[in-house]
């Protein structure tokens, strides 16, 4: 008869008693120590088998859920070609960010880092009818990208696991349905789980499209910083809205004028020159929140069909001086196009600006009065009122305005979301003041509306016989990423301690001490346990100390453990506890399966 029981004797196994020098994080420590994965390089990860184990529980789970809302699964290679991914933009947009490399032949290929375009086209090759639709199709695969700085074990790599599904629909209300059909299964996902998650609205980013959650797994380690309501809703910060801000009336605000403030680079050196040289008349000191600071920054753009190839911008930014720019989130302003701080080179195209000194009016719509041509672009922060009077540079060196107000003497190109977000700023529901946190992604859900159908050409003969483009949604789970944070959340000092419906095996069976007696107990009890469909893993080498197999039963992280030793021996008894020595039993040998079955 085989058996399906883990012995350590034969285990491919070696626990660790000290953490690896190079693991930051606990999961990553944990994880190694246990002997889950092995590092192979920085950012990719050898998974052994007690690794594979809760990883295909995690997969198995995933794909109960998904293919009980109708999804179908498929499975694309990982080495995909240029092709696809140049007529989204996607080979440009993604910068450095994917594995790049050529065949024999000089052909330009891809490691995977996502794969919608793969299945737009297959569905395009398939299905040319609406009545070909609905359909959702998933897969769970590996993925790649090229981080510039690996860290955290398997929660930020360079390969990685990810399921992610595509819904097509014949229209938006479709394509909503499918939304909220895959957003219930994440959650239902999530639960059984035991991974505690926050959805939390985001930008869609690269991948484009209209509405999009984040699922956030809330833990310090997290590089996502998300804000929350009093009414419970959270968002991303990028994806944060300030609330419209009342205007101001400037009926009593004196005219704009010039005054000399030299040395004054700084928003330091204007307070302390304002204050010093022109001291506000209603006796308050200038501070910093009274400077509109402009920001000269560059926006990369892909090639379009104006630019045969990638091409820069020069942009400048107003925000209000005692504001902090928040470049991830300004960025997520200009989505596809990333941006950086301007350099000197891209600031000599326009000599109006006077580094120090720069103000609004050589910019946007004021720059055709003041005689520039080709200005660059004008933004002010949606803190910047309507009405709201400023002390800012005047583009001439050592001299900045006075009482410049927004909407009387200066417009704006548009208003951004650019400055970092403070607790106790008002949330965008407008229900109270946002408090913090933060949190590591583990899925994302988007509705990608028509965008890759488009670049695609993904359509169908609608009811009137007309080619219409088909609506798309996306929805993502890191998989390999959702393992490392139920490590991450699910331990103590001595180890690992998985949920039940994950871990590697039900019980971890020890047996202890030079006497066969135990050892033949512990095989009677685990064939009765195989009998019932339970999991086992069995400690049966028998020149390693009882405190050895404890420490490693306690690593590992089964929850349930059966100690076969001293007791059984001398009374007939085994002992029965949870995986943190909490409810301790022992329990006559003829009832511990039963007292063990109960348990699970």
């Amino acid at each position: 008869m085989t058996s399906n029981t883990l012995r350590m004797s034969t285990l491919f196994l070696r626990t660790l008693r000290e953490d690896p020098a190079d693991a930051d994080v606990d999961s990553a420590k944990l994880l190694q120590r246990a002997g889950y994965i092995r590092k192979a390089a920085p950012g990719i990860w050898t998974w052994l088998p007690l690794g594979l184990r809760v990883l295909n529980k995690i997969e198995a789970i995933i794909r109960e859920e998904i293919n009980g809302i109708g999804a179908q699964e498929v499975h694309f290679p990982a080495l995909l070609p240029r092709e696809p991914y140049e007529a989204t933009h996607r080979w440009e947009e993604y910068g450095d960010n994917i594995f790049r490399l050529k065949d024999r032949h000089q052909a330009d290929y891809l490691l995977a880092p996502t794969h919608e375009e793969m299945f737009t086209l297959l569905v395009k090759d398939m299905y040319s009818s609406y009545k070909d639709l609905p359909v959702t199709l998933y897969q769970i695969q590996t993925k790649y990208r090229d981080e510039f700085r690996p860290r955290a074990g398997l929660i930020r790599g360079r390969e990685f696991i990810m399921k992610d599904a595509y819904s097509f629909t014949i229209d938006e209300e479709g394509m909503r349905k499918a939304y909220y059909d895959e957003r219930g299964a994440y959650e239902r996902i999530f639960q059984r789980l035991d991974l505690k998650y926050v959805p939390v609205f985001a930008m869609s980013g690269p991948m484009g499209g209209s509405a999009s959650e984040e699922f956030l797994a809330p833990m310090a380690i997290g590089e996502d910083t998300f804000a929350l309501a009093p009414s419970g809703k959270a968002w991303n910060v990028e994806a944060l809205h300030t609330p419209e801000l009342p205007e101001i009336d400037a009926s009593d605000t004196p005219a704009a004028e010039k005054r000399p403030t030299p040395d004054a680079k700084t928003i330091e050196k204007m307070i302390e020159r304002a204050n010093a040289d022109h001291p506000r008349a209603d006796g308050r000191e200038w501070q910093a929140s009274d400077i509109l600071k402009n920001v000269a920054i560059t926006v990369k753009h892909a090639e379009d069909e104006d630019h045969d190839e990638p091409w820069r911008e020069v942009v400048v930014v107003g925000v209000p001086g005692d504001r902090t720019v928040d470049m991830k989130r300004l960025e997520a302003q200009f989505a596809p196009s990333e941006i950086e701080e301007a350099t000197e080179e891209d600031l000599k195209a326009h000599p109006e600006l006077v580094i120090g000194y720069i103000g609004p009016m050589v910019l946007g719509p004021q720059a055709e009065a003041a005689g520039v041509k080709n200005p660059a672009r004008y933004f002010v922060d949606a803190h910047v009122v309507k009405g709201s009077a400023w002390f800012t540079g005047a583009d001439e060196d050592e001299v900045d305005y006075y009482n410049l107000v927004y909407g009387r003497d200066f417009e704006a190109d548009g208003v951004v979301e650019a400055v970092e977000v403070r607790h106790g700023d008002m949330s965008p529901d407008g229900s109270g003041p946002l408090s913090f946190e933060r949190g590591v992604e583990i899925g994302q859900v988007f509705q990608l509306g028509l965008k890759y159908s488009k670049a695609l050409d993904l359509k169908v003969l609608d009811q009137n016989g007309k080619a219409v483009p088909v609506w798309m949604g996306c929805y993502g789970i890191g998989v390999s990423r959702v393992l490392a944070c139920i490590a991450e959340t699910h331990h103590d000092e001595a180890g690992l301690a998985w949920p039940s419906v994950i871990a590697p095996a039900q019980v971890h069976v020890v047996a202890t001490g030079k006497d066969d007696k135990a050892f033949e107990g512990a095989e009677r009890l685990i064939e009765e346990l195989e009998a019932n469909g339970v999991e086992v893993i069995y400690d049966d080498r028998k020149k390693v100390s009882p405190g050895v197999k404890f420490k490693d039963a306690e690593l590992i992280g089964v929850p349930t453990i059966a100690v076969v030793g001293r007791d059984f021996v001398n009374d007939g008894t085994i002992e029965i506890r949870d995986r943190d020595g909490g409810n301790k039993i022992a329990v006559p040998a003829d009832e511990a399966v039963k007292t063990l079955l109960e348990r699970l």
